[in-house]
């Protein structure tokens, strides 16, 4: 799309827009720095890392695009727009950590819209939007909790994984798991690579939350909060590993590893704590949380907090970053948020018939393979009609 690779495989980091106060956008750097020592299919990746943080950190501004055409690939940490000093020198001195959130910005919107498949809101992505989910993110609702929360565990995922797997001169395996240890079966030596968790952890929160600590106000308190129950829920489904030794496999020695989960797991967490979002506001003293009704229990460190009520997504509607539902497939024997009243919202849908091949009449021929025929059949698609009144389609 910029000429180095998918945007979607870039960084994250979220942070303030300055010419939107209060209001925040996805903001994603990239750099490629000449001399490097990297291969071209790395330095690539870099670029694009780099790149993808630079059009996250530039002010909202119509001419962001700009600063892609200016740089191009020669972009360097101290030419990014946006990032505060702490930043820019973590940005610096770990560019092996930059090109890692970049491969791994990918993941975390796949699972985004993965969680979101069959909902008015569907996490999507928009090409020729620097922030990559639009408006969607300024306003303070649970939606941009949810992608706060997301986008903060895959930093964490990505560096963790890239720890593990030796991609990075400044951490490797956990080297606080050593020498013997006990679990709910008895003892066991660590062994092989734990996951280094701690510091994926510890590198996100110094990263991404830089510069919600430059802003005193309820929006950057939100943030923060939500950055943190993304990284916590990566570290909640870390897994104990074990190979057994002894005779026949008898286990009566073991060595084990922390390992991180699928990343589905923390999504699927992180989609149950969306459903249960609280809405908030800022405490008297500037520095919590109120619960908006008092009906409501308090919200805690592991719950996503909002401030603002969610636009119902039907129609397209630019200042609310709602792409509306028109076109969407929809399943019309469904009554949950996929059906076709739900997501069409009243409208109706329109049907097509296609025709389908699948695999039919399979059977087993020894030894040792299924064989299995094409078979045509006809199927219904489902997609929800626009609205009927025409200035509608683009509300402004």
């Amino acid at each position: 799309m910029f000429g180095c690779g998918e945007v979607l495989g870039s960084p994250r980091i979220l942070v303030r827009s300055s010419a939107a106060p209060g209001g925040t956008g996805l903001r994603h750097i990239i750099r490629n720095s000449s001399g490097s020592s990297y291969g071209p299919r790395a330095s690539s990746r870099l670029c694009c890392a780099l790149l993808f943080l630079l059009l996250i950190l530039t002010p909202r501004v119509d001419s962001s695009w700009w600063y892609i055409g200016a740089l191009g690939a020669r972009v360097i940490c101290d030419n990014i727009p946006g990032l505060v000093n702490k930043q820019r020198q973590l940005c610096q001195k770990y560019p092996d950590i930059m090109q890692s959130i970049g491969g791994g910005a990918k993941e975390w919107i796949r699972e985004c819209q993965y969680q979101f498949r069959h909902h008015r809101w569907n996490c999507s992505a928009l090409d020729r939007d620097h922030t990559v989910f639009g408006r969607v993110i300024q306003r303070s609702s649970r939606e941009a909790a949810f992608v706060y929360a997301i986008s903060s565990a895959g930093v964490v995922f990505a560096i963790t994984r890239a720890c593990s797997q030796g991609e990075l001169k400044a951490c490797n395996c956990d080297p606080q798991k050593r020498g013997r240890a006990s679990d709910e079966r008895g003892e066991f030596d660590w062994g092989g690579c734990s996951d280094n968790i701690n510091y994926g952890i510890k590198f996100a929160k110094a990263f991404i939350d830089a510069k919600e600590r430059t802003v005193k106000d309820a929006r950057a308190l939100m943030n923060l909060h939500n950055n943190r129950c993304g990284r916590m829920a990566v570290k909640r489904f870390m897994k104990l590993e074990c190979k057994c030794h002894g005779v026949s496999g008898s286990c009566t020695l073991r060595t084990c590893w922390l390992a991180m989960s699928d990343f589905r797991k923390t999504g699927d967490y992180l989609r149950k704590k969306y459903n249960g979002a609280i809405e908030v506001t800022m405490n008297q003293d500037g520095t919590g949380f109120t619960v908006a009704n008092k009906d409501f229990r308090k919200a805690t460190k592991n719950d996503l907090v909002y401030f603002e009520n969610s636009p119902d997504y039907c129609l397209m509607d630019k200042t609310a970053g709602s792409l509306g539902t028109a076109g969407r497939v929809c399943n019309k024997t469904s009554r949950g948020t996929d059906g076709c009243e739900v997501m069409c919202c009243g409208r109706g849908y329109d049907t097509t018939r296609s025709k389908r091949i699948t695999k039919c009449e399979c059977k087993f021929k020894w030894c040792c393979t299924v064989e299995c025929k094409d078979c045509e059949e006809a199927v219904d698609i489902h997609t929800c009609k626009a609205p009927k009144r025409a200035e509608w389609l683009d509300q402004t």
